[in-house]
């Protein structure tokens, strides 16, 4: 079963699927070590690299397991990074979200309005119950975009990710759709 990607459109972005010629901005937002210093993977070295993951958005909507969306701003079409909500299982009606951006878009609320947008997308179009997200446990911001979103904490994994040597742990964010205010 596929699931399509939607455009969804915010106050300030553009959500919409990947297209090939975002290979090099997303390339330059996945190669930068400041970005991804709490990612549960280390930065990029070789653009090929952006050209498998725009394959892996193609073979997640074929596949109807999610949907892995570029935020882009509304004013100029700037990329600010990408939106993801994988792991969708309709069975136990749950998903997961997470979210890259650039530094350059840090602070300015752009998580938090491209998280909504997804959240109301996906509670509006799939049955779910349960969306849960993931952030390294220094990762304060991520974990206080997560909370603006309505997800509670409910757990860490201890030594969840180890990246160039690096172990790290993990906490557990949940939300029910009862709990979904939109």
């Amino acid at each position: 079963m596929s699931l399509s990607t939607p455009t969804l459109d915010t106050a300030r972005l553009v959500l919409r699927p990947f297209v090939d010629t975002d290979a090099d901005s997303l390339f330059a937002l996945q190669s930068n070590a400041e970005v991804l210093r709490y990612w549960d993977s280390p930065p990029w070295s070789s653009p090929s690299q952006a050209t498998h993951f725009l394959d892996g958005c193609r073979k997640m909507a074929e596949e109807g397991t999610g949907a892995r969306l570029a935020i882009t701003r509304q004013t100029d079409g700037l990329f600010l990074g990408w939106c993801t909500f994988n792991s969708w299982n309709p069975a136990f009606r749950s998903a997961s979200l997470g979210y890259c951006l650039a530094k350059e878009a840090w602070g300015s609320g752009y998580a938090a309005e491209s998280g909504r947008a997804v959240l109301q997308w996906a509670f509006d179009t799939l049955d779910l119950n349960r969306v849960q997200g993931e952030t390294d446990t220094r990762n304060i911001a991520s974990a206080r975009v997560l909370e603006k979103l309505g997800f509670l904490r409910e757990g860490e994994l201890r030594e969840d990710c180890i990246v160039d040597g690096e172990v790290s742990d993990s906490w557990i964010y949940g939300l029910l759709r009862r709990d979904w205010t939109g």
